[in-house]
């Protein structure tokens, strides 16, 4: 049965659905091709994974919500510490360390926006920043506990389905961490396309219209703060798993403020774009800290600059420009 049999709603209901099919299988395909041509790297690229987990978090309550935030480090950080000591006691099983992250890092998704939802604008911004800082420096004076300064070592996660042992490769732990991000990243586009992402938007471009229909906009808010804390956490926990090591960089303004360039770098208000974003951002750091260790934040600067002045709406939208004035041209050519 093809979209023309189809009564129109339902049509439109499964164009979308079968765009985030190809997205996802474009997903899978990327990163299975990661693995085979970058089999050196793997190491490099599951951290990309994680971080993408850390930008797709910040685009739901940035981008879908309004939300200014440089604290996003906060959730990353709670979900890598709580896998990392839960690891260190004993809970080794992969599977429950990303739930534990998960769950540590929704629960710091609860306490952030608790506190930042009582201010708006740029006193929102400032308790963010307030608070990954309390927790940085929370995490360097619990040596005991987190290991401080010296990080948090001695973990060893179990073999993947008691087979697959994540080694110094990090072959495990890229398949592993590919794996969760699709499964998260199918969860989040359910998540922003249903009434709860619909309201979320109409909060973001118009507070005063939602609240005229009886929406309260707090428990909105404070609900999105939830999910994107666990997925942040998820990938704090997944970076846990992979190095077995958790540093203070883990929660600290540095990986925050990163983040917030790959959301605006991709495009803020698409989970396409975050991953974008993350992808283009941490290659040419990458490589370009190769080429020139001394300087490469002021190439990679320069690089960041042209893409904001020549593409304001991020990679992601300026792709999609491009396609509808390529679909334009074909149309108006009667091809």
């Amino acid at each position: 049965m093809t979209d023309a049999s189809l009564p129109r709603p339902a049509a439109r209901r499964l164009r979308p659905l079968g765009r985030d099919l190809v997205g996802l299988v474009l997903i899978a395909l990327v990163g299975l091709a990661g693995y085979v041509l970058f089999p050196d790297n793997l190491a490099f690229l599951t951290r990309v994974i994680s971080v993408a987990l850390l930008v797709l978090s910040l685009d739901l309550i940035v981008g879908y919500c309004g939300i200014a935030s440089l604290g996003q480090g906060a959730l990353y950080g709670a979900g890598a510490y709580a896998a990392g000591i839960a690891c260190v006691h004993g809970v080794t099983e992969p599977f429950l360390l990303i739930l534990i992250g998960a769950a540590a890092g929704a629960v710091m998704g609860l306490l952030m926006g608790a506190v930042m939802l009582r201010a708006h604008g740029l006193p929102q911004l400032v308790l963010s920043i307030a608070i990954v800082q309390l927790l940085h420096e929370a995490a360097n004076k619990a040596s005991s506990i987190t290991g401080g300064s010296d990080g948090l070592s001695g973990m060893v996660p179990a073999p993947l389905f008691s087979v697959f042992e994540f080694d110094l490769w990090g072959r495990a732990a890229y398949l592993f961490g590919l794996a969760l991000l699709i499964v998260v990243f199918a969860a989040l586009r359910l998540i922003v396309r249903s009434p709860f992402g619909m309201v979320c938007r109409g909060l973001k471009e118009d507070p005063l219209r939602i609240s005229a229909l009886g929406i309260f906009a707090f428990p909105v808010l404070v609900k999105m703060f939830v999910i994107s804390g666990a997925v942040a956490g998820m990938g704090g926990a997944l970076a846990a798993i992979a190095t077995q090591v958790v540093g203070l960089d883990s929660v600290s303004f540095e990986i925050s403020a990163n983040a917030l360039v790959m959301l605006v770098l991709g495009g803020i208000g698409s989970l396409y774009g975050a991953l974008i974003g993350t992808v283009i951002f941490m290659a040419l750091e990458h490589i370009v800290a190769a080429i020139n260790p001394f300087h490469w934040m002021t190439l990679v600067g320069a690089v960041l600059i042209a893409i904001v002045l020549f593409a304001p709406r991020g990679l992601s939208g300026t792709l999609d420009e491009l396609a509808r004035l390529l679909t334009r041209g074909r149309w108006g050519t009667g091809r």
